[in-house]
C-alpha cells in the first residue's frame, strides 16, 4: 500500500465520521442547488446528461474499470443499475426545475423511506411513510390550487428510481468489490440517456458549461461516495442511516440560502415531519437500505 495512502488514512481517521455523513449530505444538496444554474443554461435533460457525463470520466479516471470477465449476468445487473442512476438524476433535475429543492428532496425521499418500511419486519414500520406523507402535504400545500403536479410526479418518480437504486446498490455490492460496479454503472447511464440528454446539451456547450458540469459531478457523486464510504467504516448502519433522514432538512436550508427559496412556517413542519419519519424508520430497518456506496478499491501498490 502507498505511503499516500495512508497519509490519507491517517487524515481521515482524524475527522470524525459523523463530520464526514454531514459533508457528504451537504455536497449532495449542493450539488441539487447549483443545479439550477446549469438547468436554466440548457435545459433539465441536457443539465442531468452533463452532470451524469461528466461523474463518468471523473469514475473512470479513478477506478478504469475492467470489461473481461465480466459475466452475463452482471453486466445486467450493472447495465440495470446504471440505467436507474441516470433514471433518478433525470428525473429529479426535471422536478427541481419545477419545483423548490426542499420539497422535492422530501418527495423523493418518500422512495427509501417506504422500501425501509416494506421489507421491515414490523408492521408498525409502516406508519413512518404515513407520517412522512402528512408532512409532504404540508410542504406541497394542495388546497391553495397552484401545485405544480408535473413537478410532484417527476419528484415521485425519482424516489421510485432511489428505491430500485438501493435494492439494485446492495445486489452489486454482494458481486463486485470496490467502486468497479459504480466504474459501469455510471458511465452506463451517460450512454443510455445521451439520445434524451445530449441533443438538448450540444447547442449550449461551452468551457463555462462544462467547468459547470465537472464541478456538479465533483459534488454528486465523487466526494460524497469517498466521505461516506470513510464514515461507514466507523459507523452503524442504523446511525449513519439515522444521519441520513436529515438530508430533506438540509436541502430546506440549502435551497433558502442559495436558491432564496424561503419556506413557511407550515413547510418547515412538514419537513420536520418527514426527517422524523425517516428517523423513526431506521428502528425497524431489516437491512440497512441508505445510498450507501460501495468500499473505496485496495491499492495493489507495495
Amino acid at each position: 500500500m502507498s505511503l499516500w495512502r495512508e497519509k490519507q488514512r491517517a487524515r481521515a481517521a482524524a475527522v470524525p465520521p459523523w463530520l464526514l455523513a454531514v459533508l457528504a449530505m451537504l455536497s449532495v444538496q449542493l450539488s441539487g442547488a447549483f443545479a439550477v444554474g446549469l438547468i436554466e443554461d440548457v435545459g433539465p435533460r441536457g443539465a442531468a446528461w452533463l452532470r451524469v457525463a461528466a461523474g463518468a470520466v471523473l469514475i473512470l479516471l479513478i477506478a478504469r474499470p475492467k470489461i473481461r470477465g465480466l459475466t452475463l449476468r452482471d453486466a445486467g445487473l450493472v447495465t440495470a443499475l446504471g440505467v436507474t442512476t441516470g433514471s433518478l438524476t433525470f428525473l429529479f433535475f426535471v422536478a427541481i426545475q419545477r419545483i423548490p429543492l426542499g420539497t422535492a428532496v422530501a418527495l423523493e425521499f418518500l422512495g427509501p423511506l417506504v422500501l425501509a418500511a416494506v421489507t421491515s419486519t414490523s408492521r408498525r414500520a409502516l406508519a413512518y411513510p404515513a407520517l412522512a406523507m402528512i408532512g409532504v402535504v404540508l410542504l406541497t400545500r394542495p388546497w391553495i390550487g397552484d401545485v405544480d403536479l408535473i413537478g410532484i410526479l417527476f419528484a415521485l418518480g425519482s424516489g421510485t428510481a432511489w428505491a430500485f437504486y438501493i435494492i439494485l446498490t446492495q445486489r452489486a455490492g454482494d458481486r463486485f468489490s470496490g467502486i468497479s460496479a459504480l466504474a459501469y454503472t455510471i458511465p452506463i447511464a451517460a450512454i443510455a440517456y445521451a439520445p434524451i440528454g445530449l441533443p438538448e446539451a450540444i447547442p449550449h456547450l461551452s468551457v463555462p458549461v462544462i467547468a459547470t458540469a465537472l464541478g456538479l459531478a465533483l459534488l454528486m457523486p465523487v466526494i460524497p461516495l469517498a466521505f461516506e464510504i470513510v464514515a461507514l467504516r466507523a459507523m452503524a448502519p442504523a446511525a449513519f442511516g439515522t444521519l441520513m433522514a436529515l438530508e430533506p432538512a438540509m436541502s430546506i436550508i440549502i435551497g433558502a440560502i442559495v436558491l432564496a427559496q424561503v419556506p413557511l412556517p407550515i413547510q418547515v413542519l412538514g419537513i420536520v415531519l418527514v426527517v422524523a419519519a425517516g428517523i423513526g424508520s431506521q428502528r425497524f430497518a431489516a437491512r440497512d437500505v441508505s445510498p450507501t456506496p460501495i468500499a473505496w478499491p485496495e491499492s495493489d501498490e507495495a
